[in-house]
């Protein structure tokens, strides 16, 4: 759950970003933390098991002071898809504030990708959060693989729900900071509306957005993800 200290001036969030094990929800982390400028973001840390094969969770602070001195931070969270973490993928989520779901788009994933959404509800309500309220996005990653669903497809699914749809090859950056973006767009509306943010901490949506993506360093987004595909073969 957001936290806002008003004697400190502080507002953090927590965003999860959920899905089927190697659908790319690692991959998303390592390409914001090497396009964020160093200036506004933390280290990137991952969390292993004591076998050091199967990461619980990575995490990946990003902050800004607005204008009137706000110090806002954004913790990205990845989860763990394997079946056997159901018990830690329902803590990571414990007290978000937005999730992005991220669906491997090869037609042969979608069993997985379906499981992995039936999961996603079920922890939010076991979480006390309601899914029909929570704001999520969803991602359609690995677009550049054979067999993934066509853009047909893809727009019946953004037709049948209410969460924006987007694509991306996360292991080459693309779409990672358009899905990250359209979260945070989400997330802030529905802070504002509950909390009033915008009154209450004098922060606008357009400053909360422009200085978290203004930090977006221009040379990273040319290059790929360094080792992202090779880490946990999730592209």
């Amino acid at each position: 759950m957001v936290q806002i200290n008003q004697a400190l001036r502080e507002l953090t969030l927590k965003i999860v970003y959920y899905g089927p094990a190697l659908s790319g929800k690692t991959t998303n982390l390592i390409s914001l933390h090497e396009r964020v400028s160093s200036d506004v973001r933390g280290r990137l840390l991952t969390v292993d098991t004591k076998d050091d094969r199967t990461l619980f969770f990575d995490m990946l602070p990003v902050f800004f002071r607005s204008s009137n001195d706000l110090k806002v931070k954004i913790k990205l969270f990845t989860v763990p898809g394997q079946v056997i973490h159901a018990a830690t993928r329902r803590l990571v989520l414990q007290g978000a504030d937005g999730v992005a779901f991220v669906a491997d788009a090869q037609k042969s994933a979608t069993q997985a990708n379906n499981d992995a959404w039936r999961n996603l509800m079920e922890d939010l309500r076991s979480n006390g959060l309601d899914p029909d309220t929570m704001p999520i996005v969803i991602q359609f990653n690995k677009m550049d693989l054979p067999d993934v669903k066509t853009q047909r497809e893809i727009e019946e699914a953004r037709v049948r729900g209410r969460e924006p749809v987007f694509t991306a090859v996360a292991v080459r950056g693309e779409g990672v900071v358009e899905t990250l973006r359209g979260l945070l767009q989400l997330t802030f509306r529905d802070l504002d509306e509950r909390y009033g943010l915008g009154a209450r901490l004098r922060l606008s949506e357009e400053e909360f957005l422009d200085e978290i993506f203004k930090n977006l360093e221009e040379s990273a987004l040319e290059r790929p993800v360094g080792q992202a595909s090779g880490a946990r073969g999730g592209r």
